[in-house]
């Protein structure tokens, strides 16, 4: 998939313009940087058009353990959005990911997350 398309297919679930929906693209790749490892971040980075892979490689930090929630709050200040767009935001960026990437790739993330990122996700991943 190509940035535009990437950036295209997340406002268009959010319902926002594309200014928008690359911002909180951004800020939620940034911060599932935090979340997984640097390792598994290298790995989805691999799979995702050039121009977003920074956002998963800026940190090398091992995974720092927060909830959905706070995923979310993180997002909502990276973006400067309120709370309800930053959550629409997180949900479109990970069903687009789900699109973008292999499903093997896509499950590894899911892995490291905890189990309410899978309502995140279409159902059909949620089931495996």
């Amino acid at each position: 998939m190509m940035y535009a398309q990437f950036i295209e297919r997340v406002a268009e679930q959010m319902g926002s313009p594309l200014g928008q929906a690359e911002t909180l693209t951004q800020a939620t790749l940034l911060t599932l940087a935090d979340r997984i490892s640097g390792g598994e971040a290298r790995d989805l980075a691999a799979q995702l058009p050039q121009e977003l892979r920074e956002f998963l490689t800026r940190s090398q930090e091992p995974a720092e353990a927060f909830d959905l929630e706070d995923f979310i709050a993180r997002v909502r200040l990276r973006a400067g959005v309120d709370a309800d767009t930053a959550k629409k935001g997180v949900e479109a960026v990970f069903k687009t990911l789900y699109a973008a990437v292999s499903t093997g790739e896509f499950e590894d993330v899911m892995a490291q997350l905890p189990k309410e990122f899978q309502n995140l996700v279409p159902a059909v991943v949620r089931r495996r």
